[in-house]
């Protein structure tokens, strides 16, 4: 506890941490995203593709560590609600497409920067010569300047980078050449046909680029494994783009984001191993979100942000309150039937709860801080519902000790051996908890995530708090005298439990007990003798008859 506190502290000090869980979107609120498919004239959306792109958004929040995110379709739109306040990086997680491609550069230079004056007159112009668009040489490979037709260049010559994102580069043919932008707009491409899809790409990762020498730069880059396809391609396009270094800009291949370049480095030598290198203006936590949207693929379709608004929450504080009353009812009730049923023995419930509920309340935090973890209703019922889990440990180590009372045991050995046989119960049981909790957390999506995990966590807290607090406060109190003297309010008083069991099915009776008393306790003896005890009884029994009849 000490440790996390330790740790908890240290994060409201120097990490930006709290000293409260953050809250889902249905406690909290949020914002939302509505997102609007952009396709190609004459062009529809199938479900098969929202389904997908939900998969892919859904993954590439994860990866940022937002937590009951809840990301569905609504008709032929996706509408994303994310908890709390949003930042720029999952953002752009969000709206970009990540659709890459990686052209070979034709033709580059800067923008034109000529713009018109509306005051001058209009000069009177003639009607323009169609231009033709269709290559005279076919075209051998992505870098073949045949490509660039008059119809090509004009366009080239005219394109405006400020007015990029309404030219729908995004929704280009792959098939055909694309004049674009670089996302700073500051720089004017002509690129030639797709010849490496982002498609092949397998694993994306950020981090700092190395000499050769193995020093590092400084500068951040993302590094990219293709698949065997793509290794292929991106083998055979070096190859070319390396024997043209002598014909810049031809020896360029651009890295095509959503439509814009977001680098177009020279290729200085054949790269054959699939494992491409992207540089460009981006920081660490650019090159992380752009590592992750790769890493997860493209989404099959691109979207517009058609809206994105601040949302309330959906259930409220006076829900979340609701919850917190309905924990503590609960644990109120624990408490009673503790201190109805084992008398001062109950005190180490109690004590033992607190101690799982401080820890419990510790770790929610901390993983708040450090991994976006949010706390929704579903994940405070999980906890509820861990109150009567944890009790039952409790309850198993008790019985265990008071049926070795009943053996005829001292206190300080009825503990000992009663941890030894309950121990392998509360494992088992919490075994199958944990399982359930595991298999829950990786079937279910939204906030039935939420109460899986805190389910396994308080799981593992409780045979923590079990083997750590709980057996070694028995072991205390069993040596002091009130316990070990048998009094009647401890809840451990071999007298009020019973018989003493001393073999074969046989028990004697306690002494200064009532008749009425020893009947009920012999009764009691009866029910907890286990088959092999009853079998041996009967045996015994019968044996008893046979003797007398001979």
């Amino acid at each position: 506890m000490v440790g996390l506190f330790a740790i908890n502290a240290a994060g409201v000090i120097w990490g930006g941490g709290s000293w409260t869980p953050k809250l889902a979107l249905d406690l909290e609120g949020g914002t939302q995203i509505i997102l609007e498919p952009q396709l190609e004239d004459g062009a529809s959306v199938t479900q098969e593709q929202l389904d997908q792109a939900v998969s892919i958004i859904r993954q590439r929040v994860d990866a940022s560590g937002v937590a009951e995110a809840e990301i569905n379709t609504e008709g032929d739109n996706l509408v994303v609600r994310i908890p709390g306040e949003l930042d720029e990086q999952t953002r752009a997680r969000i709206q970009s497409s990540a659709k890459l491609e990686l052209r070979p550069v034709l033709l580059t230079g800067a923008p034109s920067t000529a713009a018109a004056d509306p005051s001058a007159a209009p000069e009177p112009t003639e009607p323009a010569e169609e231009l033709s668009s269709t290559p005279t040489v076919e075209p051998t490979d992505g870098s073949d300047l045949n490509w660039v037709t008059p119809a090509l260049q004009a366009e080239y010559d005219d394109f405006d980078c400020s007015q990029m994102d309404s030219a729908e580069t995004n929704v280009a043919p792959a098939d055909e050449p694309l004049v674009t932008c670089d996302l700073t707009r500051s720089v004017k491409y002509l690129l030639g046909p797709v010849e490496v899809s982002g498609e092949n790409i397998t694993d994306a990762s950020a981090g700092l680029v190395q000499t050769s020498s193995g020093a590092s730069t400084g500068q951040w880059a993302v590094n990219i494994v293709f698949d065997a396809e793509g290794t292929e391609d991106f083998a055979a396009v070096s190859t070319r783009l390396f024997g043209l270094k002598d014909q810049p800009p031809r020896d360029q291949f651009a890295f095509v984001l959503d439509g814009g370049v977001l680098s177009a480095p020279s290729m200085n030598g054949i790269i054959t191993d699939g494992k491409p290198q992207i540089t460009g203006q981006f920081g660490q936590a650019d090159s992380q979100a752009l590592a992750d949207q790769l890493k997860f693929g493209a989404l099959p379709i691109s979207f517009t942000v058609q809206s994105s608004d601040t949302i309330s929450p959906t259930l409220g504080s006076a829900q979340l309150q609701a919850g917190l009353v309905a924990g503590l009812i609960g644990l109120i009730l624990v408490v009673i039937y503790t201190l109805f049923q084992y008398r001062a023995l109950g005190s180490v419930t109690i004590a033992s709860l607190v101690i799982a509920a401080i820890i419990t309340y510790l770790v929610i935090t901390i993983l708040s801080w450090r991994e976006g973890l949010r706390l929704s209703l579903a994940g405070i019922a999980g906890l509820i519902v861990a109150i009567g889990f944890t009790a039952d440990s409790f309850i198993v180590y008790f019985e265990r000790v008071r049926d070795e009372l009943r053996d005829g045991r001292p206190l300080v050995g009825a503990v000992e051996a009663g941890w030894k046989r309950a121990f392998r119960t509360v494992l088992a049981s919490k075994g199958v908890n944990l399982l359930a909790a595991i298999v829950l957390f990786v079937l279910a999506v939204g906030s039935v995530k939420g109460f899986a995990f805190t389910l396994g966590v308080t799981t593992v807290i409780d045979v923590i708090v079990v083997i750590l607090f709980t057996h070694p406060m028995l072991q205390l109190l069993a040596q002091t005298r009130f316990f070990s003297s048998g009094n009647p309010w401890s809840g451990l008083d071999p007298n009020a439990l019973g018989a003493v069991y001393r073999g074969r099915a046989e028990f004697r009776k306690p002494v200064a007990v009532s008749a009425r008393k020893v009947a009920s306790s012999s009764k009691e003896a009866q029910k907890r003798q286990t088959i092999a005890e009853r079998k041996a009884a009967v045996m015994t029994g019968a044996g008893s008859d046979e003797g007398k009849e001979s």
